[in-house]
This record gives structure tokens, sequence and C-alpha cells, in this order.
């Protein structure tokens, strides 16, 4: 039996939704930049393309905060724990309707094959994408000439990292889409994050909330 569970807070969803525009945004006036197509025009792709960056920085220092502050950190904890049998499932398993080998629920919302991908965005690649950005609104792009005061004659290198770190999110997001429509239904997922409920087994429920109440007993106590 499967009940509707609040398991998607509104400013989690806030954060995944502007997240998901900003990083379509950069991605699209990054490679406007890189000259591979025309449609902003190179100096308003320059400028658009900064400004979200540091929208994006703002959002990710909330975002930091409130992970921290809300305990919800732990949910990208890494295991190894049903690893091979989440891969095997997204390799073979979801194509023969075979059952989910983990179960969604409050307490534990990614399974441990997104655990370590979104810990691998978080901790690796964003910050190598914003450390490079910002090396290169500030120290010389666009501008053309070289900083001598900083001994950088080239930023040929930050910039192959800055682009292979914005493939590396394109597949990411390619990955995230198909993902997307493997839930119940192929909009449930979606549906879940705007509107913040999912349908969960009922045990899950009961589990998060025997959990809570163990919680405000021993507070009591």
């Amino acid at each position: 039996m499967k009940k509707q569970v609040y398991i998607y807070r509104s400013f989690e969803r806030f954060w995944h939704w502007t997240q998901s525009i900003l990083i379509f945004f950069l991605v699209a006036t990054g490679f406007e930049i890189h000259g591979s197509f025309r449609f902003f025009g190179y100096e308003n792709a320059v400028n658009y393309h900064n400004i979200a960056a540091y929208t994006f920085i703002v959002l990710i220092i909330f975002a930091i905060f409130w992970h921290f502050s809300t305990g919800e950190w732990k949910q990208y904890l890494p295991t190894l724990k049903n690893i091979r049998a989440q891969i095997n499932f997204y390799l073979i398993g979801i194509f023969r309707n075979a059952p989910h080998p983990t179960k969604k629920s409050v307490l534990s919302k990614l399974n441990p094959l997104q655990k370590l991908v979104y810990l691998g965005l978080k901790v690796m690649v964003i910050p190598v994408m914003v450390i490079s950005g910002l090396l290169y609104m500030f120290y010389r792009y666009p501008q053309k000439e070289s900083i001598q005061s900083l001994n950088i004659d080239s930023l040929e290198l930050i910039a192959y990292v800055h682009t292979l770190g914005a493939f590396i999110l394109i597949a990411f997001i390619i990955a995230h889409l198909y993902l997307i429509t493997t839930g119940e239904t192929i909009t449930s997922n979606i549906k879940a994050m705007i509107t913040g409920y999912e349908e969960l087994e009922s045990h899950e429920e009961n589990i998060s909330s025997k959990s809570s109440e163990e919680n405000e007993t021993g507070k009591e106590v």
C-alpha cells in the first residue's frame, strides 16, 4: 500500500528548479561565448553568463547553509551497500520491470548510486567550475591582455578545465532527464519535485513516523 508523503521541502524544490535553470542558461551562454552558435551576441552572452554565475554562487551559499542547518547534508553520505544492485537495475533490471533494489523514504531520498554522483558534483565538479569561472572573470576573461602580476601568461589550462566541467554537467543533465522518466509514471518524479509529495510505501512512512515519535519521547524524558 502506498501513501502520499511530503518528502521535498519548499526551499529544496526552489533550489532544485533555480539551479536547473541557471545551469541550462550557463551552458547555453558559455557555448555561445566559445563560438558554438550565435543567439544573444558575444558581449551580451558574456554579461549574461557572468550575472548567472554570480546568481549561482549566491544560490550555492544559501543551499550550503540550508543543508547544514537542516541536516539534509546527510542525504549525500556515500554508501557501497546495494551499489552493485543499483547499477544492475539501471543497466538491466529497469528494462525488465524488476523491483527497485532500494526504497525511498524521507530520511533516505537518494539511492546509493545517486549519493555518489551527487556528492561528486557537489564537492568536485561544481567547485571546479566556480573556481575556474572566477579566474576567468577576475583575471583575464573576457579581456585579451595577459596578467603579469599573477604570473599568468595563458589561461588555456583553466579554459580546458572549465569546458570539461561543462561537458560533465551536460552528461549529468542528459542522464538526469532520462532517469526522471523512470518513476512510477513518466511524470511522477517531476510532479514530486513540484508539489513536494511523492507516493511511498506505507511502511516507509511508518518507519519515519516511528523515528519521529521516538525522538519526541526522548525529548520529553
